[in-house]
């Protein structure tokens, strides 16, 4: 019997095609929203490879399972991530907050006076206490007044913050009197300089107050009015949520972070600054930008938020650990900012672009 020929595969027709091509553009675009969302972490994997990659050419040594480096990389995460956190919730509200720089100086230049002053007329626990209470009340201020000029007067959130940035850097220098405040306190000493079980006092408060703000941000129905803010107002407005004392209460909350962040400058250097945080401010916008928060609002997490503030860090202390001059710390954070800003508005424009379809 004669075998008949094998019927060769018919070529795809053009809806299967249409099909397949649509699978692979789906696919595709999914790789790059994924990777645009774990950004962050890429970007701190392979700084710390490189990093690693130098100190085993260089040194012969590890960078990353170095003790000295980790505690000297979270050490330097602690300034700009406090103020980061309560930056988080402006930016995910669509606003921004330029004054935290000096409501930190602020808050570091009242520890310091009212521990001073009533250090031998009160009790050292209670002098503590009540130097540190004075201080995250005078931070609040510029917070209160940040948020009703937003809210109440509509002033721009740039402008109104940048304003106030001003005034919280002329009050801080008049109170110090153009300079700094030391401190010879025991107690303030151990928490700036001691440690617990290996890990530094200032790093513990910090973990503290980071779990605390990522439950309230993502667990709480403030958390959930923040987010709504960000992405419509007018919808929110709709919703029945209290747009004004919501941005009057998150502009309260960083100015609040950002004067803890004084309290443990203080206790780190036993001096209070009225720069204190000057040249934290950027490092704690790009925390948030490079952990993955739209300036446009409504997106933004606390975890991403800390992952910026280490990479922030690690770009600081590993330029420092190769040799490089100092300077190109501004150079390398700001182009950081760029990339992420970039690497934003391209994941928004995927997104719209599958929205359409």
């Amino acid at each position: 019997m004669s075998q008949s020929p094998t019927a060769e595969p018919k070529p795809p027709g053009p809806d299967r095609l249409e099909e397949l091509v649509i699978e692979r553009t789906t696919w595709a675009g999914s790789v790059r929203s994924w990777a645009a969302s774990m950004r962050a972490w890429i970007f701190l994997f392979l700084l710390l490879v490189g990093f690693e990659v130098w100190a085993q050419l260089a040194y012969h040594a590890s960078f990353v399972l170095n003790p000295f480096n980790v505690a000297s990389i979270t050490v330097f995460t602690v300034g700009p991530l406090l103020m980061a956190l309560g930056q988080t919730f402006v930016v995910i509200s669509g606003g921004i907050d330029l004054s935290v720089g000096f409501t930190m100086g602020l808050s570091a230049v009242v520890f310091s006076e009212i521990l001073n002053r009533s250090t031998g007329v009160l009790a050292d626990p209670i002098a503590l206490v009540v130097a540190m209470m004075v201080a995250l009340l005078a931070s609040a201020v510029p917070g209160l007044i940040n948020g009703l000029l937003i809210a109440k007067l509509r002033v721009p959130p740039f402008i109104g913050t940048l304003g106030m940035y001003g005034v919280a850097r002329g009050v801080a220098y008049l109170l110090a009197g153009g300079a700094t405040v030391p401190i010879s306190n025991p107690v303030v000493s151990f928490i700036g300089s001691g440690s617990f079980l290996s890990i530094p006092i200032v790093v513990l408060i910090t973990i503290i107050l980071t779990l605390a703000m990522m439950f309230l941000l993502s667990q709480s129905r403030f958390g959930q009015h923040v987010y709504a803010i960000g992405g419509n107002r007018q919808a929110s407005l709709r919703a029945g949520i209290n747009v004004s004392r919501n941005t009057i209460a998150l502009y309260i909350l960083s100015s609040l972070t950002a004067g803890i962040g004084g309290i443990l400058y203080t206790a780190r250097f036993t001096a209070g600054a009225p720069q204190a945080g000057e040249t934290l401010l950027l490092d704690s916008i790009a925390a948030v930008v490079i952990g993955g928060a739209s300036l446009f609002g409504g997106s933004g997490t606390i975890t991403g938020t800390v992952i910026g503030a280490l990479i922030i860090a690690v770009i600081q202390y590993g330029l420092v650990f190769v040799n490089v001059e100092p300077f190109w710390q501004f150079v390398a954070v700001g182009v950081v900012i760029i990339i992420s800003v970039l690497v934003d508005q391209t994941q928004k424009q995927l997104a719209g672009a599958r929205t359409d379809e």
